[in-house]
């Protein structure tokens, strides 16, 4: 039987991983350098926790989730996004205690049973970040600059930054009754689809990627133009902000979030590159989440962003120079003395920090310098049982074409 992977799924192979790795360390840099420090969630949770905070009547929940029960009868899921899984760990050990602001990134699989498309596995990783403790506009911004200076460190190019205020538990409810009312009005005329979220979850409606919702739709009332004063205020002082800051937005008043536990600022950043499918990162506020967790009542905000979908953009517009780099030294051996010398001088050179690779199969000076060449190793040195006589063998840059003898013992010196 020849098995091949699992549908949905995507094999990172070696002459791809070395871009992933580059982009997880970009990732990383960025997270460090504005005082978000890593966790990692496990790969499952129980399965009432995804319920709660990404909702019982979506799709995500109702049709996406990979749910099974473990040996004991627990209900456990795959996890499909990360806020709940660090919104968990943020409650169970108390975190909140340590400082009165918290700032958490991670970067890792989710899962979810979708249709599988360009940009869209059914496991597929994202970055992404939390902050927990303060309801200041400062670091709605802060989490739309995050993915932004990723992208702009990575060379990505052209992308787009839309932003919007979803209201608070004060300002909502008034609108949507006046949103409802608007979608009677149309309903007939609506997609099966959002039909069914008239009552449930109005708000949903807008964000239809259906032409024939979008058109009926054209006359509905948008929540920015009923927010309370307290969002209003947060929402200009977003918008400030971003200005400050240099940063292009536009404001969208049709991007919206279902749950009411989100508040105030909703983001999204694209690109053109993506073509229909085209968000990148996605993010805002949800200061009722914690406690609708269990927690006590806290503000937040975050945003999470695929990794899949940045991999396409990057192949399209030209992944980041020196990705794949090869190893800084191939050792060439063409004897039985010398490979044990090659062999040797490997594991030590290797300790002593540096990538170095030789032979295996015993092939041929030529063979072995092709592979050193495939490699894209920077620097060779042949050796046989002359070089080791004279102490001394023939280092030659692999770019640059240059050689010059090196003393044996003066190899590692030769390669900084």
């Amino acid at each position: 039987m020849k098995f091949r992977s699992i549908k949905g799924t995507k094999d990172i192979l070696p002459e791809e991983s070395g871009l992933w790795q580059h982009v997880e360390a970009v990732v990383r840099s960025v997270m460090h350098r504005a005082g978000y420090r890593e966790i990692r969630t496990p790969v499952f949770e129980q399965t009432a926790l995804f319920a709660r905070s990404i909702g019982e009547l979506t799709d995500i929940v109702t049709k996406e989730m990979y749910t099974f029960p473990d040996r004991s009868g627990e209900s456990l899921t795959l996890k499909p996004e990360g806020t709940a899984s660090v919104l968990r760990a943020y409650i169970q050990h108390n975190l909140g205690e340590q400082a009165p602001l918290i700032k958490l990134s991670y970067c890792g699989p989710m899962f979810r049973q979708e249709r599988p498309q360009a940009g869209r596995l059914r496991q597929f990783h994202q970055f992404g970040a939390e902050a927990l403790g303060s309801q200041s506009p400062q670091l709605d911004v802060e989490m739309m600059l995050l993915p932004l200076h990723v992208y702009g460190e990575l060379g990505v190019k052209p992308l787009a930054l839309n932003i919007n205020s979803v209201g608070c538990e004060k300002c909502r409810p008034a609108y949507k009754d006046k949103l409802i009312v608007a979608l009677t009005k149309v309903f007939d005329r609506l997609s099966p689809e959002s039909q069914a979220r008239v009552q449930q979850n109005p708000m949903r409606v807008l964000d239809s990627k259906n032409e024939g919702d979008q058109e009926m739709t054209q006359a509905a009332p948008l929540i920015k133009d009923h927010l309370c004063t307290e969002c209003r205020t947060h929402f200009e002082e977003v918008q400030s902000l971003l200005h400050a800051t240099g940063t292009p937005f536009e404001i969208n008043g049709r991007l919206v979030r279902g749950l009411d536990y989100y508040t105030k600022t909703a983001f999204e950043i694209t690109s053109s590159a993506l073509g229909s499918q085209d968000a990148l990162a996605g993010g805002g506020r949800y200061d009722l989440l914690v406690e609708e967790l269990g927690g006590k009542a806290t503000p937040g905000v975050g945003f999470a962003a695929g990794l899949e979908r940045l991999m396409i953009v990057l192949e399209k517009t030209g992944a980041p120079a020196g990705t794949m780099r090869g190893p800084d030294l191939f050792i060439a051996a063409i004897d039985d003395p010398s490979r044990r010398w090659a062999f040797s001088k490997t594991q030590e050179l290797r300790k002593r920090g540096f990538a170095v690779e030789t032979d295996f199969l015993q092939r041929s000076l030529k063979a072995q310098m092709r592979e050193a060449n495939r490699q894209q190793a920077r620097f060779v040195m042949v050796i046989g049982e002359t070089e080791l006589q004279a102490g001394a063998g023939r280092l030659k840059h692999m770019v640059g074409g240059e050689e010059r003898t090196v003393p044996l013992g003066e190899l590692e010196s030769a390669l900084v």
